[in-house]
């Protein structure tokens, strides 16, 4: 086990002036300025469970880069941990949202391998820190690591992105498990007020929702031609490139999509047929099996839709051991519809060997869409709503966390009780059948994202948090 620390690019902040509008280049001009001669020579550590896969690998990845190339030293470390970390770490991340994960609940033998694999991982961060620095750490993996970070004379800061919306027994067992620990950072942030925990003093409490890089590789703007070569070369489409399926990486370097994604015995997205599709990780909470058993029973009879379910390689998010077997679950369920139905039905599995790769491919399947789906039954925030509004897609989610904070129902797009299967069904339908009222969906829904989840609010926010814990115009540590 050893830690990873993951490299990040500078890359000049000033880009994000083109898509800002007057008052807010205004303010991102001065948030800069005020971390800089905040922060000065303080080490600014994040710290997590993975360098891809997932929300929280993409902000960092994002944000890191911005901040560097604001000219501050923003580092970034992934932990590391065996098969049984985080098999008790992905029943914690289940239990945070309210349900049961496996179900073995978590007793003794699970607290000694969380406190083992965090104090090996303690042994190799500690000596990095010097006092004065402020060090980020993300989510469940990493809370154990908030004492002795402390103890190193850190400011700490432990950043939960997960939640549930009403409390339940198998949430509140995960936060006592967690609270012993979570109780000793100096600062706590949230996505959610209905997140925060009982039992924490709310005065340390900062609310900061996440956001999205409009310029990476995921988000940045995409030709017609370049999607469809894109989805071509990937074998998510039919056919041969007619141009490069090239794209540009957030340092501004050329990239250009190789490899191809596995379609789990599924046949491509024929051209030209409109689309209904969900991106997200395999994951039961984000119901994948009900967005299927939807589509076959209610949207299918009724459209000629197919239905699209894409989502990582599962061998390449080490913090997430459920992802094969919810990918396997989907394609035998895909397997027991009629040919009919099952041949409009397309699950892709998308390479990660290069992540600004897979974000462009992801792009390119987003933009494929004329419907995008986020059934959670349960979500933090769920960012793969952002990233299709700001492409223009109208969205059908379920009424879940943080997505009732981004989708103004009925305007840029529906929310759905996600166990209404119905419901979810009629609202896709809805769209499906009225292209002009989805485009104008979509159109609203970009500049929404434009006004509440773009990384300028995210560091602002952040820089304001710096100043409370170190005081405006703090010196040296």
């Amino acid at each position: 086990m050893s830690l990873t620390h993951v490299p990040v690019a500078p890359v000049p902040p000033e880009r994000f002036m083109e898509i800002l509008g007057p008052q807010q280049a205004d303010e991102f001009r001065d948030t800069i300025r005020r971390g800089l001669e905040l922060l000065d020579s303080r080490v600014i550590w994040n710290v997590n469970s993975t360098a891809q896969g997932g929300g929280v690998a993409e902000m960092l990845a994002s944000l890191l880069a911005y901040t560097r190339g604001a000219g501050l030293d923003a580092r970034w470390v992934v932990t590391g941990g065996d098969p049984s970390f985080y098999r008790v770490t992905k029943r914690i991340h289940n239990m945070l949202h309210g349900f049961p994960g496996d179900g073995r609940g978590l007793d003794e033998k699970d607290l000694d391998v969380y406190d083992r694999t965090t104090e090996e991982n303690a042994r190799e961060l500690v000596p990095l820190i010097s006092p004065g620095d402020i060090v980020l750490l993300h989510d469940p993996q990493t809370a154990g690591l908030i004492g002795p970070v402390r103890d190193a004379g850190a400011h700490v800061v432990w950043r939960c992105h997960i939640g549930v919306d009403t409390a339940n027994d198998h949430g509140r067992a995960a936060w006592d498990f967690l609270l012993p620990h979570v109780r000793g950072a100096e600062a706590l942030v949230f996505t959610r007020e209905a997140h925060i925990w009982d039992g924490l003093d709310r005065s340390r409490v900062t609310l900061i929702p996440p956001s999205i890089d409009a310029f990476s590789a995921k988000n940045q703007e995409m030709r017609d031609a370049v999607v469809n070569a894109i989805l071509c070369k990937a074998r998510l489409q039919p056919g041969h490139p007619a141009e490069p399926p090239v794209f540009v990486r957030r340092d501004g370097s050329p990239g250009r999509v190789d490899r191809p994604a596995t379609r789990a015995g599924s046949h491509p997205l024929p051209a030209g047929v409109q689309a209904l599709i969900q991106v997200s990780r395999w994951d039961r909470l984000k119901d994948p099996e009900g967005v299927l058993e939807a589509f076959a029973s209610h949207v299918a009879p009724r459209s000629d839709a197919h239905l699209v379910l894409a989502g990582p390689s599962t061998e390449a998010v080490a913090d997430d051991p459920e992802g094969a077997e919810v990918l396997s679950e989907v394609g035998r369920l895909r397997a027991s519809l009629p040919r009919s139905v099952g041949d409009r039905v397309h699950l892709f599995s998308l390479p990660m060997e290069d992540v600004a790769e897979n974000g462009a491919i992801v792009n390119a399947i987003q933009r494929r869409a004329d419907v995008i789906a986020q059934k959670s039954v349960a979500e933090g925030f769920g960012l793969t709503v952002a990233e299709a509004m700001w492409k223009a897609r109208p969205v059908v989610a379920g009424a879940v966390g943080g997505i009732r904070e981004q989708v103004i129902d009925g305007e840029t797009g529906f929310l759905v009780d996600p166990l209404d299967l119905e419901a979810f069904a009629a609202a896709a339908l809805e769209l499906l059948g009225d292209p002009e009222r989805a485009i104008a969906m979509g159109a609203r829904a970009r500049e929404e994202v434009r006004e509440r989840y773009l990384g300028p609010r995210h560091l602002r926010q952040y820089v304001e948090l710096f100043e409370r814990l170190l005081g405006a115009g703090a010196g040296e540590p």
